[in-house]
């Protein structure tokens, strides 16, 4: 547990307990004490002590050295009202005492494990004690948080602060369903302070855990050399030019036709009889026009 600290009862909330609630078997009201006592030694009562705290305009009885409260005004913290007491059969249940947190809700949450000093000295703590309204504390009967809250709405924080202030003196634990409603009615006022400066030993927190170290940097990998280009393959060798197609072989010469001066010289060369178109013909050979010459 951490140092005790002035702390706001939201906070407070954290370092109750959270169990269910043990049977009431075994509860009884003179387990705490019978009736009202002198704790604080001061010659009066718890109840008569309560009465002068809270109540305006009061009177007391003489002789009784101003403890025994006879009239006085109060205003009611549960009702919002303003109520005349006034001592004496059937009026003094107008106003009554309650404990704020139940004797019986005690008794289930933690005090049958306690001595009986320890039960008396609780149920005659002022910081567990109010004057309020006397149908609506026979309303709330032995209620937790969970069951009751005061009707009046802005009291409400304050009542929540004490039921906080008082289970974190004695030890009273909460069930779950009893925490959820006081950080319900509390979120409304995180500031709201514990009564009677009453003080709470916080758990202490836990160290935030410490970051992760940042992982270290990977080395850097060289990147792989480039591959040498491919030389360029050589170029394909020029093909070798077709070899030049040899000469057609010069015709043979033609022949000059043979040139005859007369049929004498075409008999001479044993060419009679010429025929039209043969070789050295000439129509001045032929000269009946049959095509046959030199005959």
């Amino acid at each position: 547990m951490g140092t005790a600290s002035p702390t706001s009862a939201l906070a407070a909330l954290a370092a109750l307990k959270v169990k269910g609630r043990a049977p009431r078997t075994g509860y009884d009201r003179d387990l705490f004490g019978s009736g009202w006592v002198d704790t604080d030694r001061n010659g009066c009562d718890t109840r008569n002590d309560v009465l002068t705290r809270d109540l305006t305009g009061e009177t007391y009885k003489p002789g009784t050295r101003s403890c025994v409260v006879l009239s006085g005004s109060l205003a009611d913290p549960y009702s919002g009202r303003d109520i005349a007491f006034t001592r004496g059969q059937g009026t003094s249940e107008a106003v009554q005492i309650d404990h704020v947190v139940a004797l019986s809700d005690a008794w289930q949450k933690g005090a049958q494990g306690w001595s009986t000093d320890q039960r008396v000295r609780f149920a005659n703590d002022p910081l567990n004690l109010l004057a309020v309204d006397g149908p609506l504390n026979m309303q709330k009967g032995d209620g937790d948080a969970a069951t009751w809250l005061p009707p009046t709405t802005s009291f409400r924080c304050a009542y929540v602060a004490r039921q906080v202030a008082v289970k974190v003196t004695y030890g009273v634990w909460v069930t779950q369903a009893e925490k959820n409603t006081m950080a319900t009615v509390l979120s409304t006022c995180p500031g709201e302070p514990l009564p009677g400066g009453v003080v709470a030993a916080l758990p202490e927190r836990a160290p935030a855990p410490a970051p992760a170290p940042a992982p270290a940097p990977a080395p850097a990998v060289a990147p792989a050399p480039a591959p040498a280009p491919r030389p360029a393959p050589a170029p394909a060798p020029a093909p070798a030019p077709a070899p030049a197609p040899a000469p057609a072989p010069a015709p043979a010469p033609v022949p000059s036709a043979p040139v005859y001066a007369n049929c004498t010289a075409v008999k001479a060369a044993g060419a009679a009889p010429i025929h039209r178109g043969a070789p050295g013909w000439q129509d001045k050979f032929d000269r009946d026009g049959d095509g046959i010459a030199c005959e």
